[in-house]
Formats: structure tokens, sequence, C-alpha cells
């Protein structure tokens, strides 16, 4: 049989999916893995707390600083602005394409090159702290894998391309599950994204996981030692949520309906708009940032509330968004999901970031308005949206069923059955909604062959 045979073809030996697993270099490389599971975890840490630290720094210490006794309504505009020219600058001059790009959603194919990793943090921070609305999952996945891959090719430079993809792996679990929370989470995402299925899902996992559970480590301690604590997505308090009943199972339909055509929307608009952005790089890129700023300031003299409400991912929104949700008028939820609709549409066609706060965010908003109407609770309405608005820009059922259940704790087993039905529908219509892949229309009509 020539070398070049066919996998599958008649006479060729199967291949064993498992024999990386039985060579003593396997041991070897889960070790590894559980070594760079703490420096990596570490360093997502130090990336979260520095977003952290400079989002109130620029937004509200800064302009104390330079005279004000508050922050002025205007603002937002030169903090946009800069954000703009220096998201711009680092994808023109930096090596590299600064990361993912956010509106063709969240990827997870191949380790970024060692010298690419400095633009990769330069363009998320930029983003992150001064106001774009994004989150922080794709760049932590991206520096985690190839943070991972250029710590090991350190000690063994000809590092084999298999052994390489499970090491990156690796480092973007263990870098991802500091931002979700759980390991577990983040294997769910990370397996989704990435469309590893079948026995290889288990041998790229194992060790994945291992980075991250030891990782996790340096967040809820060990011993006497307490931890770091954590950045995590997490919800203080949730409202009781009580037996779905029939009225909430239609509801259910009308969420994730009503999700897709706005998700469809955003994320539709933002892919026409970014080449247009990248042919004119810094100075479109600044544009998008004025836009995004804004659209907050709109939002904040229509509602006399704070500008910050449509900027930033909403991660750390959602805690107080519920809380506080007897506060919000119908009109105000209603101008919120537009506005951080648009702004979330511009910083995905031109700034560096992850899409799955702005999108929960944006579902938890509109399912809270929706919780105004008969027969909808908050609660599963807040749920529903979240789901609902998580599939359609990422198109990962499973972990959006898991993002918004595991989000409410005790009260997410009760809501389940009902997210699982939105996710369903939102997956289901948006899907149909979008364009079929480049070439699937042609091969179509040709036919299919049919299986033997």
């Amino acid at each position: 049989m020539p070398a070049d045979s066919p996998v599958g073809a008649p006479g060729t030996p199967p291949q064993d999916p498992f024999a990386l697993v039985r060579t003593r270099g396997y041991v070897g490389l889960l070790v590894m893995a559980a070594v760079l599971g703490v420096p990596i975890s570490a360093g997502a840490y130090g990336f979260l707390a520095l977003v952290n630290e400079l989002q109130p720094w620029t937004y509200t210490d800064l302009p104390k600083a330079l005279g004000f006794e508050a922050t002025p309504a205007w603002w937002p505009l030169p903090l946009l602005a800069v954000a703009g020219l220096l998201v711009g600058a680092t994808l023109r001059y930096l090596p590299g394409t600064g990361g993912h790009k956010p509106a063709e959603g969240l990827s997870t194919s191949g380790a970024p090159k060692a010298i690419e990793l400095p633009g990769i943090l330069v363009a998320a921070v930029a983003t992150l702290a001064l106001g774009a609305v994004l989150g922080p999952e794709a760049p932590l996945i991206a520096l985690g894998s190839g943070t991972a891959i250029w710590l090991v090719r350190l000690l063994k430079p000809d590092l084999p391309e298999q052994v390489g993809a499970v090491v990156g792996a690796a480092g973007s679990f263990a870098a991802v599950s500091t931002l979700l929370g759980s390991p577990l989470t983040g294997a769910f995402l990370l397996m989704e994204a990435s469309g590893i299925g079948g026995p290889m899902l288990g041998v790229v996992l194992v060790p994945g996981l291992l980075a991250a559970g030891i990782g996790s480590l340096v967040f809820i301690g060990l011993d006497s030692w307490t931890g770091l604590g954590t950045y995590s997505l997490a919800l203080p308090e949730v409202p009781h949520a009580s037996t779905p009943d029939v009225a909430e199972f239609g509801w259910a339909l009308v969420i994730g309906l009503v999700a897709a055509l706005v998700g469809t929307g955003i994320r539709r608009l933002a892919l026409l708009a970014q080449p247009r952005v990248e042919r004119h790089r810094i100075v479109a890129t600044v544009l998008m940032g004025l836009v995004v700023a804004g659209l907050a300031i709109a939002f904040a003299e229509g509602t006399g509330r704070a500008a910050t409400e449509v900027l930033y991912s909403g991660q750390s929104a959602l805690g107080p968004l519920l809380a506080n949700s007897a506060e919000y008028s119908v009109g105000a939820l209603t101008l919120l999901v537009v506005c951080k609709g648009l702004a979330y549409c511009a910083s995905l066609s031109a700034f560096r970031g992850g899409p799955i706060f702005p999108a929960m965010f944006l579902g938890a908003t509109g399912g809270i308005a929706l919780s105004h109407l008969p027969g909808l609770d908050l609660t599963p309405a807040f749920a529903m949206g979240i789901g609902a608005m998580s599939v359609t820009m990422l198109g990962l059922p499973l972990t959006s069923v898991l993002l918004a259940t595991l989000l409410l704790g005790s009260q997410g087993i009760t809501v389940m059955p009902l997210v699982i039905v939105t996710v369903v529908v939102a997956y289901v219509v948006s899907k149909r909604l979008s364009p079929a892949p480049a070439g699937s229309a042609r091969a179509g009509a040709h036919g299919d062959p049919k299986p033997r």
C-alpha cells in the first residue's frame, strides 16, 4: 500500500486514535499540562485584574485627576477615540492580526506565534479597558494557547505539530477557565468551538482539563494558602424560579425567534462593515470607537442612567442588572438593547475581543424587558434571553445552555427545560437565516453521494 493512501481506503489499516495515549510521551504531556496550568492561569488572572483596574481608572479616576468633579457626559468620546487609535495602530503595525476577528465568531483554530502575542495583548487591553463592547474570552484563548506553546518550545524547539496542538489546547483551557469559573464550562466551550469530536476529543480534552484543574488552585487556594480570588462570571443573588408552565414554554419559542432575528442582524451588519474598516484601519477604527461612544451618550441622556451600561462587555453588569431590574422601565430596557446592540455591532467590526458577554448581556436585558408581559417571570426570562442570544452569536448550543443555567446556580436547574427549548429555536432559526458556507450550494446542485 503506498504511503499516501487515503485513510479509510480498502485494505488500509485503521489508524488508532488512542495510540498517542499509550505512549510514554503522553504521560509526559500530562505532566507538562499540569505544570503549564499554574503560570497560564496566573497570567490570565493578571490580564483580567489589569482590565478590571483600568476600566474605573480611565472612566472615573482620570477625569477627577484632570479637575472634573464628575465624569463629563462627553467623556466616552475621547476614551473610545483613543481605544480606536491604539487598536488600529496595533493591527496596522504589529505582527499578526491582533487575535481573532470577533465578527467571524469565536475561533480556536491554530495558536498564534510568539511574535504575535504582544499585538494580541495590546489590542485586547485597549479594547476592553477603554469601553468597546467585547469580552475577554477570545484574547484569553489566543494568549493561553500561544504562551503555552512558546514556553514549551523554549525547552523543546523541535516540538511535534500534534503535541503542539495539544499543548496549545491545554493553555487555552487553563486561561479561559479562569474567566468562566469552572474547568468544565471552559471544556464545553472549547470542545464545541474547535469542532473536535470522536476519540480524538478525549486525547485533547484530558491534558486541557488537567491544566485547567491545577491552574484553578491559583484562585481557590491550597491548604493554608487562600488563593487570589476570582474574576469569573457569577451572580450573587437570583430570584426564585417557579416550576415552568405552558405559557413560559410558549414564551421560549418567542424569545428564541426574536433573539435569532436580532442577533443575526447584528452579526451580518458587523460582517458587512468589517472589510470597510480593514481598508482604512486606523481612521475607521477610531470612527467605530466614536460610534460606540455616541451610542453610550445617547442612552445616558435618554434615560438618565450611566453610559457605562452601554460600554464594556457587560460581564460585571449582569448581576446588578438582575438585582436592580425593578428600577428599569420597559422603555429604558428597550433603549439599552438598541444602543448596546449597535455598539456591539460596531465593536465586532473593528476591535479585538470576544463575543460572549455582550451577547449574554443583550439577551438578559431583552428577557427582563419581556418579563413585564403576562405569563413570563423574571428569572426564566433572564435565562432564556441569555441562552437564545448566546447561541445566535456563538453557534454553540451546548455551551449556551450551560452559560444560561450554571450562571443561575440552583435556580438554573428549574429553568433548564425552558432554556433548552429557546436555545434550540434560536439555533435553528439563526442557521436558516445565515448564508450557506461557500461551495455548499454548488455541492448540493451536483448531488451529495449517498451513503452506502
